[in-house]
């Protein structure tokens, strides 16, 4: 149902002034969030009852689901008498229902609760959708939806997935925000975090490695009522630039089940990195920073390293965040083992001799939909230098693409050999002390196949150049959409 339903909002998002794929979801998210919360609501009534308590909505009467969204009758039908339609519902929505929950940023008790959180989004947030019938359509077919079981629970989370990936696929701005999953839950096994554990992404997009993490550790043991505590306030922490991923990075976050996630609508490169205390660190660091940017000059101040490129400027964040003894899996343009200017090599001996650099795993072309770049990803715990350095070169021993992306068997050999650091025709190791003192070159050079060829296939210019042309076809379709 929940597919279906998701395929029927999308069609009708397109009759209004919703174009891509950022828009359905964004709109989609709010209305589905507002339906999620009645739920919460109703089964937390239920609960209260149960035990002879008493519990206090979270929206007054006139703003909850039932009395504006899709009221009904005593039989339970629909009550088409009384449900706002057209100019009327856009009105409520637009001058009555967002400014209410807006407010809840200025009246929740503290900034870790789900008022806090509801006032953060609607705050962010603007409804595009101008018809009222349109809207009156989409509402009736979100109150089909349900998130009253775990199961129910676990199918929304999975699907907005999708939405998400979909998203992602569709532009290189949506790309920002995606990572695909089987590499995160690969990099969340590796750098196995635990119960009690801080865990960290100052870049969060849309939460996925906090969200994998979360599912990570709930199946890591039988959890006590004090884990479940522990993993609802104390343990997932992001910060967010964009205010669209800030918002579907903490939709994400609520619909796997954190009800209050702490994610702060940010620029992390606007803090400056010598003010980070002890108290600001973390054990677990998981990210993939933006990469491609060309930061402004007062930004670069706020590093030891000066430089304009986003994702460099982060990997200095993230050792200065990394708590002695923390563990980060970091993911990165391969070009940053190799450039030769000097803020790369410098950021390279920082990192060599702060940190143990145990792992990098090289990254197929195409692991990341859309982006014609290649990535490595790094892992190290901060406290001690790097002695040797354990590569593996992924080969899922096909091109990938949109129809055929990496998947959770294309890691299981990386996983099992990164245990004990295996040999193999595609894992290899180096020691620090044989690596060049003046360049710091980490260049992923498999001595078991020739070393890697940086010039790209011309079959993998040509997939290129095809997803270019697909997007330039997506871009003009959106334009004529306008006209």
């Amino acid at each position: 149902m929940f597919e279906l339903t998701f395929k029927n909002i999308d069609d009708l998002l397109r009759t209004t002034d919703c174009q891509t794929e950022l828009d359905y979801v964004e709109q989609t998210s709010w209305i589905i969030f507002l339906k999620y919360l009645d739920d919460l609501d109703t089964d937390r009534h239920t609960a209260a009852k149960l035990t002879g308590g008493y519990y206090m909505p979270i929206l007054d009467e006139k703003h909850r689901w039932k009395a504006w969204a899709v009221p009904k009758k005593a039989n339970g039908e629909i009550d088409h008498i009384n449900a706002l339609t057209g100019d009327d519902l856009i009105d409520f929505v637009n001058r009555d229902l967002f400014p209410y929950l807006a407010r809840f940023r200025q009246t929740a008790d503290s900034p870790d609760t789900i008022e806090y959180k509801i006032g953060q989004i609607f705050s962010e947030l603007r409804n595009k959708i101008g018809s009222g019938y349109t809207l009156r359509e989409i509402l009736e077919r979100v109150d089909q939806l349900h998130f009253r079981s775990q199961a129910e629970k676990h199918e929304m989370s999975h699907l907005y997935e999708d939405k998400i990936k979909n998203m992602g696929n569709a532009g290189r701005n949506g790309g920002e925000y995606y990572t695909p999953r089987p590499l995160i839950r690969a990099i969340v096994q590796v750098v196995n975090p635990k119960i009690g554990d801080r865990i960290y992404d100052p870049a969060v997009g849309s939460a996925g490695f906090l969200c994998e993490a979360f599912e990570y550790l709930k199946e890591s043991k039988a959890l006590t009522t004090q884990d479940v505590e522990t993993l609802q306030k104390r343990t997932f922490f992001g910060k967010e630039k964009k205010p669209l991923a800030y918002i579907i990075g903490t939709m994400n976050m609520i619909l796997h089940g954190i009800e209050a996630p702490n994610i702060i609508h940010t620029n992390t490169l606007a803090e400056n990195i010598s003010d980070i205390q002890e108290k600001d660190r973390f054990d677990v660091i998981l990210a993939n920073p933006p990469f491609g940017g060309n930061e402004r000059k007062e930004i670069q101040q706020n590093f030891p390293i000066k430089t304009g490129e986003t994702a460099y400027l982060f990997m200095q964040h993230f050792i200065k965040s990394l708590k002695a003894g923390g563990r980060a899996g970091i993911v990165i343009k391969n070009t940053f083992l190799s450039n030769t200017d000097t803020a790369s090599v410098s950021l390279r001996k920082l990192l060599l001799e702060s940190c143990d650099l145990h792992t990098i795993l090289d990254c197929p072309a195409k692991t990341f939909i859309g982006a014609g770049v290649k990535t490595v990803v790094l892992f190290f715990e901060k406290g001690k230098p790097t002695e040797k350095v354990w590569y593996y070169q992924l080969d899922p021993g096909r091109s990938l693409g949109k129809t055929n992306p990496l998947n959770a068997a294309d890691l299981a050999e990386f996983i099992e050999f990164q245990g004990n650091f295996a040999d193999s025709p595609k894992s290899w190791s180096v020691n620090v002390s044989e690596v060049d003192q003046r360049t710091y070159d980490l260049s992923v050079k498999n001595p078991n196949g020739g070393e890697e060829v940086a010039l790209r296939t011309p079959q993998e210019i040509l997939d290129e150049i095809a997803t270019l042309d697909d997007e330039s076809a997506d871009i003009l379709e959106q334009i004529r959409g306008l006209l």
